[in-house]
């Protein structure tokens, strides 16, 4: 893309059968024989959403960082999961490919509640869950989320319904790839003073611009199914992650207000919310190093 500085393909990229029909996309940063961190996307976002920082970060502590995509986005095949815990299975299916029986979870933005569900289900798997800005509950008894991740509530069967009509209107955006560089500067100047930080860290726009392009490939129909899913009864209760939680959260998100992290860290059994004070929702971007850290730390305390 003209303008854009180069930022380095992944250490390895592939797809895993998930079952008959279906594959999931991934990529791989770090180190090939270290521990697992399984790491999930933002809504939109990609199998290379991992910042420069975290790619980093990866290879210095030794950790063996992938980044799986969701159902319909990049390289994997279009499908529409009933609920946020069905991915579980998904992700259980990418540990075993890759020979790992236990591991850390990790979820930017709309992957949050993925990484959760994981905690979930596969308590005697996932050793440590880092979450960083995450979507809240915006039902049952858990229900926080207020704001924009709230609209999903309401919208939920408009998106359902309308998915395929709402991926082909979204996909016009591809048109702005070739000034995607003057439309990021653009946005630089009207983002929350947090964003704006994170925005012109060294290689974050090639890092960003890449992973939008590789989103793009498979259409707007996935963002769609995310956000009704947020909309959503997750299919389990905050109380039954039993592994601990580190929760890093910025006090000026505009898209995650900072009070429905907290009630849902609340209702966490082993929970740390680390408040990001001046940091809105791309924050989470900004401190990959630090919350690959601690899950570094509880996956050395593995037999």
């Amino acid at each position: 893309m003209p303008g854009v500085g180069r930022i380095d393909p992944p250490r390895h990229e592939g797809t895993v059968a998930v079952d008959e029909q279906r594959r999931l996309g991934f990529a791989e940063f770090g180190v090939e024989d270290g521990p697992l961190v399984l790491w999930f996307h933002g809504t939109p976002g990609a199998r290379r959403q991992v910042a420069p920082v975290g790619r980093e970060a990866a290879t210095a502590l030794g950790l063996r960082l992938v980044c799986v995509e969701r159902p319909g986005v990049g390289a994997s095949t279009p499908h529409r999961h009933r609920r946020i815990v069905d991915f579980a299975g998904d992700a259980a299916v990418v540990a075993d490919h890759l020979g790992h029986e236990r591991f850390a979870v990790v979820g930017l933005s709309g992957g949050g509640p993925y990484a959760l569900a994981c905690a979930a289900t596969m308590p005697d798997r996932v050793a440590a869950v880092g979450v960083l800005g995450g979507v809240a509950p915006s039902t049952g008894t858990d229900r926080s989320a207020t704001g924009v991740v709230n609209l999903a509530r309401t919208l939920r069967r408009t998106l359902e319904i309308g998915r395929k009509p709402i991926g082909v209107a979204m996909q016009g955006a591809v048109a702005i790839v070739p000034a995607a560089h003057a439309a990021y500067l653009a946005y630089t100047r009207v983002a929350p003073p947090g964003d704006r930080v994170v925005l012109r860290e060294p290689g974050f726009e090639a890092m960003f611009l890449d992973d939008l392009v590789t989103a793009l490939r498979s259409g707007f129909g996935a963002i769609a199914d995310d956000a009704a899913l947020f909309g959503r009864h997750w299919g389990f209760h905050l109380d039954e992650v039993v592994a601990p939680v580190r929760w890093w959260h910025g006090d000026a998100d505009n898209i995650v207000p900072l009070p429905d992290a907290v009630a849902a860290a609340e209702r966490l059994p082993d929970v740390e919310l680390h408040v990001r004070p001046g940091e809105s929702h791309l924050g989470g971007f900004a401190v990959s190093d630090e919350v690959l850290e601690a899950m570094a730390t509880y996956l050395r305390r593995l037999p």
